[in-house]
């Protein structure tokens, strides 16, 4: 009997180990848009240095939810990404033990850009201005209402389009821009950012550049339906012949 009680002992240890090994910590969520609508499709990448692979990737399903199981215990950083999103990184995540970690993310329409090439004075675009603004009334109805997740985008639709006036003895040069699209589809704040090389943009290309897509219009960005605020980044280059 007493060899019979130190042989079962011996098998429970066996079953139990492999348990123990396998008891990892994991990292779970849901990720929404910013209308509050899950996303699927949105791939997360969980690494760290303690990780063999170094990254570890889930993809959240049609409730938007995703898990990344057995995790060794240390520091990780997660990564929401999804095309037509700006990515999200969430840093400093602890994990340990058997640790389920909750990393929930809220994903934002990413920036469009535009870029746009101006010759000089003598150019017969500079200034031209192209206006579509009737389609306005005829819009149609945007299909991504009766989606049933999150993530549909209609990007915005320029309706009218003002070009840039090549400044008079100007050698030419670069400017580089972020304007805001309201839901209206008007630009409501204008920055000149730079001319695109890390220095300063000249102030009168950069003034030329403003003053025309300040006059931009569109059909506003759509997030499931419906409109939101979105940035566009404007690249302006000015060319002498």
């Amino acid at each position: 009997m007493v060899r019979f009680l130190k042989t079962s002992g011996i098998l429970a240890c066996l079953v139990l180990l492999p348990t123990l090994a396998y008891a990892q910590a994991s990292i779970t969520g849901v990720v929404k848009d910013s209308s509050g609508a899950v996303l699927p499709g949105v791939t997360v990448e969980a690494s760290s240095p303690v990780l063999i692979e170094k990254t570890r990737t889930a993809v959240s399903d049609s409730e938007g939810l995703y898990r990344i199981i057995d995790l060794r215990p240390g520091t990780y950083t997660v990564t929401f990404t999804l095309t037509g999103f700006s990515a999200v990184k969430r840093e400093g995540i602890e994990l340990s033990g058997t640790f389920i970690a909750t990393v929930n993310a809220d994903m934002k329409v990413g920036s469009i850009e535009e870029t746009i090439r101006v010759i000089d004075v003598t150019d017969v675009t500079g200034g031209f201005v192209r206006d579509w603004s009737g389609a306005r009334a005829s819009e149609k109805p945007d299909p991504c209402a009766a989606s049933a997740n999150g993530g549909c985008i209609r990007p915005p639709i320029k309706i009218k389009d003002v070009r840039p006036h090549y400044p008079a003895g100007s050698a030419g040069g670069n400017v580089e821009l972020v304007a805001v699209i309201d839901n209206n589809g008007l630009v409501t704040n204008l920055d000149v950012t730079g001319n695109g090389a890390g220095g300063p943009a000249d102030i009168g290309l950069a003034d030329a550049a403003a003053v025309a897509v300040r006059q931009w219009e569109f059909l506003p960005t759509h997030l499931d339906g419906q409109s939101i605020e979105t940035k566009m980044k404007v690249h302006v280059s000015f060319a002498a012949k």
